[in-house]
Protein backbone atom coordinates (compact mmCIF):
# COMPACT_ATOMS: atom_id res chain seq x y z
CA UNK A 1 0.00 0.00 0.00
CA UNK A 2 2.63 2.22 1.37
CA UNK A 3 4.82 1.69 -1.92
CA UNK A 4 1.24 2.19 -4.37
CA UNK A 5 0.95 5.60 -2.83
CA UNK A 6 4.50 6.15 -3.29
CA UNK A 7 4.18 5.73 -6.79
CA UNK A 8 0.74 7.86 -7.24
CA UNK A 9 3.14 10.22 -5.36
CA UNK A 10 6.08 10.27 -8.00
CA UNK A 11 4.10 10.10 -10.87
CA UNK A 12 1.62 13.03 -9.65
CA UNK A 13 5.19 15.17 -9.47
CA UNK A 14 6.38 14.14 -12.96
CA UNK A 15 3.45 15.27 -14.13
CA UNK A 16 3.21 18.56 -12.52
CA UNK A 17 6.53 19.21 -13.36
CA UNK A 18 6.03 18.55 -16.83
CA UNK A 19 3.18 20.49 -16.49
CA UNK A 20 4.70 23.44 -15.67
CA UNK A 21 7.38 23.34 -18.10
CA UNK A 22 5.21 23.71 -21.21
CA UNK A 23 3.43 26.60 -19.06
CA UNK A 24 6.40 28.27 -19.14
CA UNK A 25 7.70 27.18 -22.55
CA UNK A 26 4.13 28.44 -23.95
CA UNK A 27 5.04 32.16 -22.25
CA UNK A 28 7.16 34.77 -23.27
CA UNK A 29 10.44 35.86 -21.16
CA UNK A 30 12.51 39.05 -20.71
CA UNK A 31 15.29 36.79 -20.81
CA UNK A 32 14.32 34.32 -23.34
CA UNK A 33 17.57 34.98 -25.27
CA UNK A 34 19.85 35.38 -22.48
CA UNK A 35 22.10 32.53 -23.20
CA UNK A 36 21.82 32.15 -27.35
CA UNK A 37 21.82 35.66 -28.07
CA UNK A 38 23.05 37.36 -25.24
CA UNK A 39 23.33 40.69 -26.99
CA UNK A 40 20.51 40.74 -29.04
CA UNK A 41 18.64 44.21 -26.95
CA UNK A 42 22.17 46.21 -26.96
CA UNK A 43 22.10 45.27 -31.20
CA UNK A 44 18.68 46.84 -31.14
CA UNK A 45 19.00 49.58 -29.20
CA UNK A 46 22.32 50.92 -30.83
CA UNK A 47 20.80 50.21 -33.94
CA UNK A 48 17.39 52.12 -33.51
CA UNK A 49 19.71 55.28 -31.57
CA UNK A 50 21.15 55.71 -35.11
CA UNK A 51 17.90 55.42 -36.96
CA UNK A 52 15.82 57.88 -34.80
CA UNK A 53 19.12 60.58 -34.52
CA UNK A 54 18.44 60.26 -38.31
CA UNK A 55 14.93 60.77 -38.23
CA UNK A 56 13.37 61.03 -35.19
CA UNK A 57 9.59 60.31 -36.72
CA UNK A 58 11.16 56.73 -37.09
CA UNK A 59 10.37 55.93 -33.31
CA UNK A 60 6.67 56.78 -33.98
CA UNK A 61 6.64 55.11 -37.15
CA UNK A 62 8.13 51.51 -35.43
CA UNK A 63 5.37 52.23 -32.45
CA UNK A 64 2.99 52.15 -35.24
CA UNK A 65 4.51 49.00 -36.99
CA UNK A 66 4.65 47.20 -33.41
CA UNK A 67 0.89 48.19 -32.93
CA UNK A 68 0.02 47.24 -36.58
CA UNK A 69 1.44 44.05 -36.44
CA UNK A 70 -0.14 42.90 -33.23
CA UNK A 71 -3.64 43.80 -34.00
CA UNK A 72 -3.79 41.02 -37.11
CA UNK A 73 -3.28 37.52 -35.82
CA UNK A 74 -1.34 38.78 -33.02
CA UNK A 75 2.54 39.67 -32.46
CA UNK A 76 3.82 37.17 -35.60
CA UNK A 77 5.76 39.48 -37.81
CA UNK A 78 3.16 39.12 -40.00
CA UNK A 79 2.89 43.13 -41.17
CA UNK A 80 6.42 42.75 -42.47
CA UNK A 81 5.50 39.81 -45.47
CA UNK A 82 6.02 41.20 -48.44
CA UNK A 83 3.60 40.11 -51.73
CA UNK A 84 4.91 37.83 -53.97
CA UNK A 85 3.27 36.01 -56.72
CA UNK A 86 1.85 33.47 -54.99
CA UNK A 87 1.26 35.06 -51.23
CA UNK A 88 -0.82 38.35 -49.35
CA UNK A 89 0.80 40.06 -47.07
CA UNK A 90 -0.91 42.54 -44.49
CA UNK A 91 0.82 45.99 -46.58
CA UNK A 92 -1.01 46.81 -49.07
CA UNK A 93 -4.16 46.81 -46.50
CA UNK A 94 -5.80 49.99 -46.54
CA UNK A 95 -4.37 51.52 -42.73
CA UNK A 96 -0.83 49.97 -43.87
CA UNK A 97 -0.77 50.90 -48.62
CA UNK A 98 1.82 54.21 -48.29
CA UNK A 99 1.48 54.82 -45.15
CA UNK A 100 3.22 52.19 -42.31
CA UNK A 101 7.33 52.89 -42.58
CA UNK A 102 9.86 51.42 -41.14
CA UNK A 103 10.45 48.27 -42.84
CA UNK A 104 14.10 49.10 -44.06
CA UNK A 105 15.34 49.76 -40.24
CA UNK A 106 13.52 46.77 -39.37
CA UNK A 107 15.60 44.98 -41.97
CA UNK A 108 19.03 46.36 -40.78
CA UNK A 109 18.23 45.45 -37.20
CA UNK A 110 17.46 42.15 -38.37
CA UNK A 111 21.35 41.62 -40.73
CA UNK A 112 23.05 43.14 -37.61
CA UNK A 113 21.01 40.32 -35.39
CA UNK A 114 21.88 37.74 -37.51
CA UNK A 115 25.49 38.45 -38.33
CA UNK A 116 25.66 37.97 -33.99
CA UNK A 117 23.03 35.41 -33.42
CA UNK A 118 22.23 33.44 -36.87
CA UNK A 119 18.55 31.95 -36.90
CA UNK A 120 17.93 32.69 -33.09
CA UNK A 121 16.04 35.89 -32.53
CA UNK A 122 12.20 35.96 -34.40
CA UNK A 123 11.43 38.96 -36.96
CA UNK A 124 8.86 39.70 -34.14
CA UNK A 125 10.44 40.29 -31.15
CA UNK A 126 12.92 42.59 -33.08
CA UNK A 127 9.85 44.20 -33.41
CA UNK A 128 8.68 44.60 -29.85
CA UNK A 129 11.91 45.41 -29.16
CA UNK A 130 12.68 48.59 -31.42
CA UNK A 131 9.39 49.80 -30.56
CA UNK A 132 10.24 49.92 -27.20
CA UNK A 133 13.37 51.64 -27.77
CA UNK A 134 11.79 54.18 -29.74
CA UNK A 135 10.02 55.40 -27.23
CA UNK A 136 12.38 55.45 -24.67
CA UNK A 137 14.92 57.29 -26.60
CA UNK A 138 12.05 59.94 -27.41
CA UNK A 139 12.43 60.37 -24.04
CA UNK A 140 9.47 58.00 -23.12
CA UNK A 141 9.38 55.20 -20.28
CA UNK A 142 11.45 51.90 -21.21
CA UNK A 143 10.59 48.54 -19.94
CA UNK A 144 11.35 44.77 -19.67
CA UNK A 145 10.16 43.55 -23.62
CA UNK A 146 8.80 39.84 -22.96
CA UNK A 147 10.88 37.73 -25.35
CA UNK A 148 10.06 34.29 -27.02
CA UNK A 149 7.79 34.94 -29.74
CA UNK A 150 8.18 32.99 -33.20
CA UNK A 151 7.37 34.24 -36.63
CA UNK A 152 4.39 33.60 -38.79
CA UNK A 153 4.41 32.13 -42.14
CA UNK A 154 1.06 33.42 -43.09
CA UNK A 155 -0.32 37.13 -43.06
CA UNK A 156 -4.15 38.28 -43.64
CA UNK A 157 -5.08 41.27 -45.66
CA UNK A 158 -9.08 41.11 -44.83
CA UNK A 159 -7.52 41.16 -40.90
CA UNK A 160 -5.95 44.19 -41.57
CA UNK A 161 -8.61 45.70 -43.15
CA UNK A 162 -10.93 44.64 -40.74
CA UNK A 163 -9.74 45.04 -37.42
CA UNK A 164 -7.36 47.77 -37.10
CA UNK A 165 -9.36 51.06 -35.82
CA UNK A 166 -9.79 53.79 -38.68
CA UNK A 167 -9.00 57.44 -37.87
CA UNK A 168 -12.64 58.15 -38.45
CA UNK A 169 -15.13 55.82 -36.20
CA UNK A 170 -16.34 57.13 -33.07
CA UNK A 171 -15.47 55.97 -29.67
CA UNK A 172 -17.25 52.83 -29.19
CA UNK A 173 -15.96 51.19 -31.91
CA UNK A 174 -12.75 51.99 -31.01
CA UNK A 175 -13.46 49.95 -27.67
CA UNK A 176 -14.90 47.39 -28.97
CA UNK A 177 -11.96 46.70 -31.62
CA UNK A 178 -9.46 46.83 -28.25
CA UNK A 179 -11.59 44.94 -26.22
CA UNK A 180 -11.78 42.07 -28.69
CA UNK A 181 -7.58 42.01 -28.54
CA UNK A 182 -7.99 41.86 -24.79
CA UNK A 183 -7.38 45.46 -23.83
CA UNK A 184 -9.75 47.79 -21.81
CA UNK A 185 -10.76 50.68 -22.20
CA UNK A 186 -8.06 51.89 -20.00
CA UNK A 187 -4.96 50.54 -22.70
CA UNK A 188 -7.58 52.13 -25.27
CA UNK A 189 -6.68 55.42 -24.20
CA UNK A 190 -3.02 54.85 -22.81
CA UNK A 191 -1.99 53.37 -25.90
CA UNK A 192 -3.45 56.15 -28.04
CA UNK A 193 -1.09 58.23 -26.42
CA UNK A 194 1.70 57.10 -28.70
CA UNK A 195 -0.02 59.91 -31.13
CA UNK A 196 2.09 62.43 -28.79
CA UNK A 197 4.94 60.90 -31.33
CA UNK A 198 4.47 60.97 -35.76
CA UNK A 199 2.92 62.78 -38.10
CA UNK A 200 -0.55 61.91 -39.70
CA UNK A 201 -1.65 62.37 -43.62
CA UNK A 202 -4.20 65.21 -44.80
CA UNK A 203 -6.25 62.49 -45.97
CA UNK A 204 -7.01 61.19 -42.66
CA UNK A 205 -7.85 64.83 -40.88
CA UNK A 206 -9.59 66.66 -43.32
CA UNK A 207 -12.96 65.98 -42.13
CA UNK A 208 -12.22 66.87 -38.65
CA UNK A 209 -10.40 70.49 -39.39
CA UNK A 210 -13.08 71.20 -42.03
CA UNK A 211 -16.04 69.34 -40.62
CA UNK A 212 -16.32 69.20 -37.50
CA UNK A 213 -17.48 71.49 -34.32
CA UNK A 214 -15.75 70.55 -31.20
CA UNK A 215 -12.44 71.69 -32.35
CA UNK A 216 -10.34 74.65 -31.55
CA UNK A 217 -10.81 77.49 -34.29
CA UNK A 218 -6.85 78.47 -34.04
CA UNK A 219 -6.10 74.58 -33.90
CA UNK A 220 -8.38 74.25 -37.34
CA UNK A 221 -7.01 77.44 -38.63
CA UNK A 222 -3.03 76.14 -38.70
CA UNK A 223 -4.38 72.84 -39.72
CA UNK A 224 -5.79 74.54 -43.10
CA UNK A 225 -2.70 75.99 -43.59
CA UNK A 226 -1.45 73.06 -45.08
CA UNK A 227 -4.18 70.99 -45.99
CA UNK A 228 -6.45 71.86 -48.76
CA UNK A 229 -10.01 71.39 -48.36
CA UNK A 230 -11.11 69.89 -51.61
CA UNK A 231 -10.06 65.91 -51.64
CA UNK A 232 -7.13 64.69 -53.68
CA UNK A 233 -5.52 68.16 -53.05
CA UNK A 234 -2.46 68.20 -50.36
CA UNK A 235 -3.79 64.52 -49.49
CA UNK A 236 -0.39 63.33 -48.28
CA UNK A 237 0.83 66.70 -46.80
CA UNK A 238 1.61 65.79 -42.81
CA UNK A 239 0.78 67.33 -39.98
CA UNK A 240 2.04 66.58 -36.08
CA UNK A 241 -0.19 64.52 -34.10
CA UNK A 242 0.84 66.95 -31.38
CA UNK A 243 1.67 70.09 -33.28
CA UNK A 244 3.66 70.58 -29.61
CA UNK A 245 6.06 68.20 -29.14
CA UNK A 246 5.91 65.95 -32.14
CA UNK A 247 9.18 64.22 -31.06
CA UNK A 248 9.13 64.03 -27.48
CA UNK A 249 7.12 61.19 -25.61
CA UNK A 250 5.59 63.40 -23.36
CA UNK A 251 1.77 63.70 -21.75
CA UNK A 252 0.95 66.81 -24.24
CA UNK A 253 -1.45 64.38 -26.86
CA UNK A 254 -3.66 64.70 -23.54
CA UNK A 255 -3.49 68.52 -22.91
CA UNK A 256 -4.20 69.02 -26.73
CA UNK A 257 -7.65 66.82 -26.61
CA UNK A 258 -8.41 68.62 -22.99
CA UNK A 259 -8.19 72.07 -25.56
CA UNK A 260 -9.77 70.36 -28.51
CA UNK A 261 -6.88 70.45 -30.39
CA UNK A 262 -7.08 66.27 -31.55
CA UNK A 263 -5.84 65.77 -35.34
CA UNK A 264 -7.85 62.99 -35.64
CA UNK A 265 -11.88 62.16 -34.77
CA UNK A 266 -10.79 58.99 -33.48
CA UNK A 267 -8.33 61.35 -30.81
CA UNK A 268 -10.82 64.29 -30.37
CA UNK A 269 -13.62 60.99 -29.32
CA UNK A 270 -11.33 60.44 -26.17
CA UNK A 271 -12.47 63.74 -24.66
CA UNK A 272 -15.85 64.60 -26.02
CA UNK A 273 -17.97 64.13 -23.00
CA UNK A 274 -17.95 60.20 -23.11
CA UNK A 275 -16.50 57.42 -20.47
CA UNK A 276 -12.92 58.56 -21.20
CA UNK A 277 -13.44 61.99 -20.32
CA UNK A 278 -12.17 61.82 -16.43
CA UNK A 279 -8.88 59.59 -17.71
CA UNK A 280 -7.57 61.76 -20.34
CA UNK A 281 -7.99 64.87 -17.72
CA UNK A 282 -6.05 62.73 -15.46
CA UNK A 283 -3.35 61.96 -18.17
CA UNK A 284 -3.38 65.86 -19.05
CA UNK A 285 -2.65 66.67 -15.22
CA UNK A 286 0.70 64.79 -15.14
CA UNK A 287 2.70 62.34 -17.05
CA UNK A 288 3.47 60.03 -14.29
CA UNK A 289 -0.19 57.75 -14.77
CA UNK A 290 0.14 57.87 -18.38
CA UNK A 291 3.34 56.59 -18.80
CA UNK A 292 2.86 54.05 -16.20
CA UNK A 293 -0.71 52.71 -17.91
CA UNK A 294 1.29 53.18 -21.16
CA UNK A 295 3.69 50.53 -19.88
CA UNK A 296 0.84 48.27 -18.56
CA UNK A 297 -0.93 48.31 -21.95
CA UNK A 298 2.13 47.71 -24.29
CA UNK A 299 3.30 44.60 -22.38
CA UNK A 300 -0.48 43.46 -22.65
CA UNK A 301 -0.82 44.41 -26.55
CA UNK A 302 2.74 42.19 -27.08
CA UNK A 303 1.03 39.17 -25.34
CA UNK A 304 -1.81 38.99 -28.16
CA UNK A 305 -1.57 35.85 -29.86
CA UNK A 306 2.28 34.83 -30.02
CA UNK A 307 3.44 32.32 -31.63
CA UNK A 308 6.19 30.07 -29.40
CA UNK A 309 7.26 26.64 -29.09
CA UNK A 310 7.59 24.71 -32.46
CA UNK A 311 4.75 27.02 -33.60
CA UNK A 312 5.91 29.20 -36.35
CA UNK A 313 9.35 29.88 -37.63
CA UNK A 314 12.51 32.03 -37.01
CA UNK A 315 12.57 34.45 -40.29
CA UNK A 316 16.31 34.56 -42.04
CA UNK A 317 15.07 37.60 -44.18
CA UNK A 318 11.58 39.64 -42.27
CA UNK A 319 10.16 40.30 -45.82
CA UNK A 320 9.85 36.34 -46.55
CA UNK A 321 8.56 33.06 -45.54
CA UNK A 322 11.62 30.69 -44.79
CA UNK A 323 12.05 28.37 -47.81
Amino acid sequence: MAASTKLIFVIVSLTLLVFSFVTVSAHLSRNFYARTCPNVQTIVHTTMRQAVSKEARMGASILRLFFHDCFVQGCDGSVLLDDTATFTGEKTAIPNVNSLRGFEVIDTIKANVEAACKATVSCADIVALAARDGVFLLGGPKWDVLLGRRDSTTASLSGANNDLPSPFVDLPVIISKFEKKGLNPTDMTALSGAHTIGRGRCLLFRNRIYGETNIDPKFAALRRATCPAAAGHGDSNLAPIDFQTPTRFDNLYYKNLVAERGLFHSDQVLFNNGSQDALVRTYSAGPRAFKRDFVAAMIKMGNIGPLTGANGQIRLNCRVVNP
